[in-house]
């Protein structure tokens, strides 16, 4: 069984090794444009459903 786990725990350092990290100013940009486009998203949604939800309360 600890042989197994010693096979694991290789097997994830060799893999880890082969992955290419972003840069700091890459990790940045990235995170930027997605909390960005979220908060775009969210107003979005919003807005949709402020505009639904008073459109069905004048039918009703």
């Amino acid at each position: 069984m600890f042989k197994r786990i010693g096979e694991y725990i290789r097997g994830v350092r060799t893999e880890m090794a082969k992955v290419t990290w972003p840069s700091r100013e890459q990790l940045i940009e990235s995170t930027t444009i997605t909390l960005v486009l979220s908060i775009v998203l969210a107003i979005f949604i919003f807005s949709a459903d402020l505009i639904i939800s008073r459109f069905i309360n004048l039918i009703i």
